[in-house]
């Protein structure tokens, strides 16, 4: 999902919580205070980005044997330390769901038509999207 509001982490990870999972692995990047870098906005291509973010879901769930995936990630102008993505995986053992968690945001960040801008006092600059 992208969304323009405040990622509820409390429902994320609700979601994820089942009797069925043995593992439950989340990251949660936060905007960070970088020199001179007051917030940070970001723009996404949102059909293609979801069209992106489910192909890499269901790559997750194949490879990974996952139970349980999700991705939220901010668009929108954000101040420091606000949430700017969560992905959680879930499946029957840690070494599954840590293995597809790190799948998935390095696909996030290398695949889905997202770009960031590193709000400064002199307006800002535009970053690559593994920044």
């Amino acid at each position: 999902m992208i969304s323009d509001s405040e990622i509820d982490l409390e429902e994320i990870l609700g979601r994820s919580i089942n009797p069925d999972y043995g593992a439950v692995v989340a990251f949660i990047g936060v905007v960070r205070a970088d020199p001179g870098v007051l917030g940070m906005e970001v723009e996404a291509y949102d059909e293609a980005a979801l069209e992106e973010l489910k192909r890499i879901k269901e790559e997750a769930i194949a490879r990974f044997g996952l139970s349980f995936v999700d991705v939220v990630h901010r668009k929108g102008r954000l101040l420091l330390g606000e949430v700017i993505v969560a992905v959680v995986c879930a499946s029957s053992h840690r070494k599954e769901a840590f293995q597809a968690c790190e799948y998935v945001i390095d696909e996030l960040k290398r695949r889905v038509p997202m770009w960031k801008k590193e709000l400064t006092e002199e307006g800002g600059r535009w970053v690559k999207g593994d920044a």
